[in-house]
């Protein structure tokens, strides 16, 4: 049976719905990730299975307890839930040492003063903190004072520990260091994570399972592998990953691009891409910037550089084609057109979507 199980989890504020009829399982274990942009729900899920937020209907299960039911009347508030939790704002308290941040929830608890002793130098170890115990959070970086959250929630030595975006506030070198560190300390205590972003490289490097969120709705759930490289559908491909979107129109057995030239013979979707219709039907065809070749041969999109971008390891390269445009990212080693010349563009994967 799985650890976490969401059955029907719907969330309304007056007639907005922000989660609608989500069903969700979470292993043992797992470090699984919500993503989506600003109001797809992702956080209003987090905050009903922490329990600050009731369901406007369905349950939510952890283990063999029932946390919370609309149709049993039942909820069980966040501090019998014993789960961990870190919040974008590091929510340490300056007035009191790094030890006292981390022992102030096992206090509340009553527990036994050697247990309160064990508890904190064991998660002040785990997250490098125990030569700056005596000091306050204030005197600690970003970086630092985001640690000491997480050891004041590993203290509690919890089930599942939940993160609301717990590194967007910082610097990306830090970010990068500290979404490391997690994966690690959840190998280590072996707790499930629920985390939520909005940062495609957080949830991919972090993550067992991604599920995209898009208007309370879920999109897909799937390995990071698999949701970038098998997007179910136009939103998951154009928000995972750099994207482009040329607007097809069907001609006869053919395809032209919208106001323009008809594509290459090998360019057209196939029955599997589900988005062949009625002549004159508008279609998408979508690729990733780092799956486009300049090639020489004629049977390629023609375009022209409007600009061209050093990146560091890539160029990044702005074509326009007829009325229309693409991103094309390649190594700075590769040989590429310069601005104003007319090039061929061979399109490696391509994906077709049928516009909305």
């Amino acid at each position: 049976m799985s650890h976490i199980r969401l059955l029907n989890v719907t969330k309304r504020f007056g007639d907005v719905t922000a989660v609608n009829g989500l069903n969700l399982e979470i292993e043992k274990g797992e470090c699984f990730s919500m993503l989506g942009p600003s109001g797809c729900g992702k956080t209003t899920t987090l905050r009903m299975v922490a329990g600050f937020e009731d369901l406007s209907e369905g349950e939510i299960h952890v283990g063999e307890r029932l946390i919370s039911s609309r149709s049993k009347n039942w909820y069980l508030p966040p501090e019998k839930r014993d789960f961990g939790m870190v919040f974008q704002a590091f929510a340490v308290w300056p007035h009191m040492s790094v030890y006292e941040n981390v022992a102030f929830p096992l206090r509340v608890r009553r527990l036994p003063a050697a247990e309160i002793e064990r508890r904190v130098k064991d998660a002040l170890s785990s997250t490098n903190l125990l030569a700056v115990s005596k000091e306050s959070p204030e005197n600690l970086s970003g970086g630092g004072k985001q640690r000491v959250a997480l050891a004041r929630a590993l203290a509690i030595n919890p089930d599942v520990m939940l993160l609301d975006e717990p590194l967007s506030s910082l610097d990306p070198h830090l970010r990068e260091e500290m979404r490391f560190e997690i994966r690690d300390l959840q190998r280590k205590y072996g707790f499930s994570i629920i985390y939520v972003t909005h940062d495609q490289a957080e949830a991919m490097a972090l993550s067992d399972r991604i599920l995209v969120m898009n208007l309370g709705v879920v999109q897909q759930i799937d390995t990071p592998l698999n949701v970038y490289n098998h997007p179910v559908n136009r939103f998951v491909f154009s928000f995972i990953g750099l994207s482009n979107f040329l607007s097809v129109v069907r001609d006869g057995d053919g395809f032209r691009l919208r106001g323009g030239e008809r594509l290459p013979e090998g360019l057209k979707p196939t029955q599997q891409d589900k988005v062949v219709g009625e002549s004159g039907e508008r279609i998408s065809l979508a690729s990733r910037p780092s799956e486009i070749d300049f090639c020489n041969e004629e049977n390629c999109l023609r375009g022209v550089v409007s600009r061209k971008s050093f990146l560091g390891e890539i160029v990044d390269y702005q074509i326009k084609i007829g009325d229309q445009e693409m991103r094309v990212q390649k190594s700075r080693r590769a040989p590429g057109p310069n601005v104003d010349e007319t090039c061929s563009l061979r399109l490696l994967r391509p994906f077709w979507y049928t516009e909305i």
